[in-house]
């Protein structure tokens, strides 16, 4: 019996708990920003603060989107955005038949563009390709 061996596992070691290290920096980090706002502000802002502090360490450390981790997410998100980006189009070349009636013995002739503007557009793509 022959069974398909799964091969490029990516595991994370569990380290502390049932958190992975990165996991448990991004908690601990936020832990210690919430320690040290609670002698600064007062009770209402604090609870405010360590809400927001603690979700947005639990969703760093914990969500993972279509099967990738949030800080991987947000890095593809901000390389995309901020590096610069090249399109290139390359022309082929393609003969275009025009279409032709089944039974009537006639090969497709090749299509021409006549006149106005299509023809203005074909004359300025071909120049710039050159």
């Amino acid at each position: 019996m022959r069974f398909s061996v799964p091969q490029f596992i990516e595991h994370q070691a569990k380290i502390i708990g049932p958190m992975t290290f990165g996991q448990f920096i991004y908690i601990g980090v936020a832990g210690g920003a919430c320690f040290i706002l609670y002698f600064i502000l007062p009770s209402s802002f604090f609870i405010a603060a360590c809400i927001i502090i603690m979700g947005g360490a639990g969703a760093l450390a914990f969500l993972r989107i279509n099967g990738r981790d949030l800080p991987s997410v947000l890095g593809s998100f901000l390389k995309f955005n901020f590096m610069p980006k090249m399109y290139i189009w390359k022309k082929k070349d393609v003969v275009v038949r025009s279409i032709t009636q089944e039974g009537s013995g006639e090969e497709g002739l090749p299509l021409k563009i006549t006149g106005g503007q299509l023809k203005k557009i074909k004359t300025r793509l071909e120049s710039d390709i050159k």
